[in-house]
């Protein structure tokens, strides 16, 4: 499935707060979900597999390291868990990072939460705005996520610059 979202992530100083705040929309709360993310030695993008109790994937990507809402483009394989593939993509590509988070995961419509906590990193929040099926423009979502950084007033140096991965 491939996929283009905008998207941010934001450092912030009280996670539960911010949580708080999206439960005002009577957000599709998805469950907590312990992330292990394997990232891959790869030419171009990243490669990463997803292996959590809730979600599973293996997820190709790639997103400039900017401040702020970005586009990011993404290939997405949803999988049943098995070590199989694990031991595949390691042996074939190399291990380059593994990101351990516990995540909690909202929806509201096509937009996707994430409230993390990321081993050795802190609490940060993610917000997806997800265009499957390219049923909005760029601008659209860019429109939107910027709706989301006003809602949780994102100030500019709470933003990200990098993918967990870079930061471990």
């Amino acid at each position: 499935m491939n996929i283009t979202n905008i998207e941010f992530k934001a450092s912030v100083n009280d996670l539960a707060a911010a949580e708080t705040k999206l439960q005002t929309l009577s957000p599709i709360y998805k469950g907590l979900d312990h992330q292990v993310d394997t990232y891959f030695n790869v030419p171009h993008g990243r490669l990463k597999l997803r292996e959590g109790n809730i979600e599973h994937a293996l997820i190709q990507y790639h997103r400039d390291n900017l401040a702020g809402a970005k586009k990011s483009s993404v290939v997405l394989y949803k999988h049943k868990p098995d070590p199989a593939l694990k031991q595949i993509l390691t042996l074939q590509f190399g291990i380059w990072k593994v990101v351990d988070k516990q995540r909690k995961i909202y929806f509201i419509d096509h937009v996707k939460f994430h409230f993390d906590q990321v081993l050795g990193l802190g609490e940060f929040m993610e917000v997806e705005v997800i265009n499957e099926n390219n049923r909005f423009t760029t601008a659209e979502l860019q429109d939107e996520c910027n709706r989301w950084v006003n809602f949780f007033q994102i100030q500019p140096d709470q933003f990200l610059v990098s993918s967990y991965s870079d930061m471990v």
